[in-house]
């Protein structure tokens, strides 16, 4: 006898699919299989029609800090409703400047236990990047605690008051390399943002229509191309978040061919896939995100890598702000980021099954079992027995309207407010307990675990 069966629908691995059964015990995943190997159960789900999928992990959200305003209780019921049973938040080296909320100086390992004191009302699970700010030689001999912490992805930036130097970003290089931890980077070449911008703001273009031209799709190219190749002459993991063009993409997928996929991965966002630098003139400041929303033509470009796996995962760089922050007269005055975590897959399926024909096993692998595997996450991402018991039932064939009414987040807009998709969320496990049910949060606060990840091959 176990818990919970999931039944009668079409299970989805990351390499095929097959009618079958889920079964569940405890917090773990203990049968997949025809219906008549399945044990029984206390309740069955009834899956009919239905994908049976392993839950979403999403390796790139920003919560409850200066960079959003969700908590974890709003966005992992976001996330929950949206079919991501895992995400990856940011702990910060704390500093001082107009962009922190911090008046003194801090640790990674405080922010890293910042967040975790946050999180006590969560009901999904979560893991954590550490990011520097500053370029204090301390935090080189800080990144081996972090690691053993469970935390062994490092962000950088490029961009920002808290864009680090290239000298600096190098020694940051070799230390992760002698650790076999990983980079995280978000890379546009400052000075041609920060020039553009001063530029702009002197000629009055606060519109948010000039808003893609300050941040050019060549700076994130350049940027990417001069960290990557640091990282590579330091033997250092390096994964490339938020890539928005094919500049960008191009970069990576050239160093990948070159070093391998076991030293470079990357990722794209689903506004990325599916948007265009238009939706400026029609939602204003509201899709305000860095890197910029861009072309037709970029859509095509992460298709194509994600096509050629050159690009392994789909992320939300979820930001919980809201329409006050963002409706302001000049763009740079408006805070920059998306809520995306309740209407991510059901917006990337739309587009990628339903309208451009990628498979089911594809969708599993940029959602779930790719970022699952190269974050350090050995329970997520799969249907595996034996695994955390993180599972999706999702309705392929329902048809909906997004709209900001139905947030959990904090954030009261959709930059997909209004849009059409077919495909939606009806159950959410996360280590065997329901925690979204049609459209309703059924768990309690504080479900929801910390990760402690490790560094893994990324030869996979």
């Amino acid at each position: 006898m176990v818990e919970t069966v999931i039944h009668g629908g079409t299970v989805v691995g990351p390499a095929d699919s097959f009618e079958g059964d889920v079964a569940i015990d405890g917090e773990k995943i203990v049968a997949v299989g025809d219906s008549e190997s399945m044990p029984d159960a206390d309740r069955t789900i009834d899956a009919t029609d239905a994908l049976v999928m392993p839950g979403v992990v999403d390796p790139h959200v920003h919560i409850d800090d200066m960079f959003s305003f969700d908590s974890y209780e709003s966005a992992t019921k976001a996330a929950a409703l949206g079919g991501t049973t895992t995400y990856i938040d940011f702990g910060w080296q704390a500093w001082t400047g107009e962009m922190s909320p911090w008046d003194e100086d801090g640790t990674l390992l405080e922010g890293i236990e910042r967040k975790q004191a946050k999180a006590e009302d969560a009901v999904v699970d979560y893991g954590l990047h550490a990011a520097i700010t500053r370029e204090d030689p301390a935090v080189l001999d800080e990144i081996e605690a972090v690691v053993d912490a469970g935390v062994p992805s490092i962000k950088l930036f490029t961009a920002y008051e808290i864009g680090l130097q290239n000298g600096f970003m190098d020694r940051v290089f070799g230390v992760l390399a002698d650790l076999d931890a990983f980079a995280v980077l978000h890379t546009e070449e400052a000075t041609i943002c920060d020039d553009r911008t001063a530029q702009f703001q002197a000629d009055g273009k606060g519109d948010s229509e000039w808003y893609p031209q300050s941040r050019p799709d060549y700076a994130e190219a350049i940027a990417a191309d001069a960290a990557v190749h640091m990282a590579m002459e330091a033997g250092c993991r390096y994964y490339g978040i938020h890539t928005s063009c094919r500049k960008s993409a191009d970069v990576l997928a050239r160093y990948r061919d070159q070093y391998g996929e076991e030293l470079v991965r990357a990722e794209t966002c689903t506004h990325y896939t599916t948007l265009e630098e238009s939706i400026y003139g029609e939602l204003r400041n509201l899709p305000m995100i860095a890197p910029p929303i861009r072309t037709a033509d970029d859509i095509e470009a992460m298709f194509d890598h994600l096509g050629d796996e050159t690009l392994d995962v789909v992320s939300t760089d979820h930001c919980g702000y809201t329409k006050e922050s963002k409706q302001v007269a000049n763009w740079w005055d408006s805070k920059f980021g998306a809520n995306a975590l309740q209407t991510n897959l059901p917006v990337f399926h739309d587009e990628a099954v339903n309208n451009r024909g990628f498979s089911y096993p594809f969708l599993v692998r940029v959602l779930s079992r790719n970022p699952a595997r190269i974050f350090g996450l050995s329970e997520k991402g799969t249907l595996d027995p034996g695994t955390d018991a993180d599972v999706v039932v999702f309705d392929p064939n329902e048809t909906y309207t997004i709209t900001a009414e139905e947030n959990a987040s904090e954030a009261d807009f959709s930059i997909y407010e209004g849009r059409e998709v077919t495909g939606r969320v009806k159950q959410t496990f996360v280590r065997g307990e329901l925690v979204a049910d049609d459209g309703e949060i059924v768990a309690e606060n504080g479900h929801g675990q910390f990760c402690r990840r490790e560094s893994t091959d990324w030869s996979f």
